[in-house]
């Protein structure tokens, strides 16, 4: 069998990016028979202090990750976290990794997911404003990202999975009285996913308040979010230290930490490698070689 190989980016150098990736490689928790990549120069940088220079450190080995995605250098990537106005600065057109990965891989069919410890969660609608919302939803968004989300369980070894898919509204809108989003967008959304014979079992809409306590019980193998926060309040909450960021529907698997550059904290050693532990064993999974 192939020995694979698994990219990983530092990040903004001044964050705690190359910390937490050091710590990782040294933990002894990471599976064996695997070749870890290092991808970019290292910098010489003031720690907490993001610069110009660490910025474009962190754009050109998001680009070079690309490069050996597609020449078939690595089988998978992950990446550390990045500051985004430093990007910004730079030209970065591109909300977060995610998109970025999505346009440069030219995947249409991409959406965002969050899995941790006791939940595992995917978003309909990304990085907007919460007012624009409502009019960015959609019934085929919602199935378009309820199947990869149902994808994914299965990949990772879930032979029927059981998917909860929250309502927008405040109670999934309580019967239209407070919204009409709930009865017209996503319920019928979730009847044209229980109609599709996926082996996957879609329910909803649920109230977004009480939804995710059965889900982390066991009930739910995960749960389809309407929006950002919806999903990432309580998958922070619950699995902060072990939280995964994974692109879905790319042609290579990506990973990332759940947390930011945390510059305040940077060369400290209080920042935990626990969700960068994740984010490489789970890239190791997805290419079959946690084993």
């Amino acid at each position: 069998m192939k020995k694979q190989t698994i990219g990983i980016t530092r990040g903004d150098q001044a964050g705690i990016g190359p910390e937490v990736v050091a710590a990782a490689l040294a933990s002894g928790e990471l599976p064996e028979g695997v070749d870890f990549r290092l991808i970019g120069e290292r910098l010489d940088v003031t720690l907490g202090e993001p610069t110009q220079e660490s910025a474009q450190a962190a754009l050109d080995a998001l680009e070079e990750s690309v490069r050996m995605m597609k020449s078939g250098e690595i089988d998978a990537v992950v990446t550390a976290p990045v500051g985004k106005e430093g990007l910004h600065d730079l030209g970065f057109d591109f909300p977060g990794q995610t998109e970025f990965f999505a346009d440069r891989l030219s995947c249409g069919n991409h959406a965002m997911c969050l899995t941790g410890k006791r939940l595992t969660v995917a978003l309909v609608t990304i990085h907007v404003a919460l007012a624009d919302v409502p009019e960015l939803l959609s019934r085929s968004e919602i199935v378009r990202v309820g199947r990869l989300l149902g994808e994914f369980c299965r990949q990772r070894g879930v032979k029927h999975p059981r998917v909860a898919v929250c309502g927008l509204n405040p109670h999934a809108g309580e019967n239209g009285a407070f919204g009409r989003e709930d009865i017209e967008i996503v319920a019928p959304a979730v009847k044209e996913l229980q109609s599709e014979a996926g082996g996957v079992d879609f329910s909803g809409p649920h109230p977004p308040d009480t939804i995710f306590r059965p889900a982390v019980d066991g009930e739910y193998d995960a749960v389809l979010c309407m929006y950002h926060d919806q999903g990432l309040i309580p998958l922070k909450l619950l699995d902060f230290d072990s939280g995964v960021n994974v692109t879905l529907g790319l042609p290579v698997p990506r990973t990332s930490p759940d947390h930011g550059t945390a510059y305040g904290i940077a060369g400290k050693g209080v920042a935990s490698a626990g969700s960068m532990i994740q984010a490489i064993r789970l890239a190791c999974e997805m290419v079959g070689s946690d084993r």
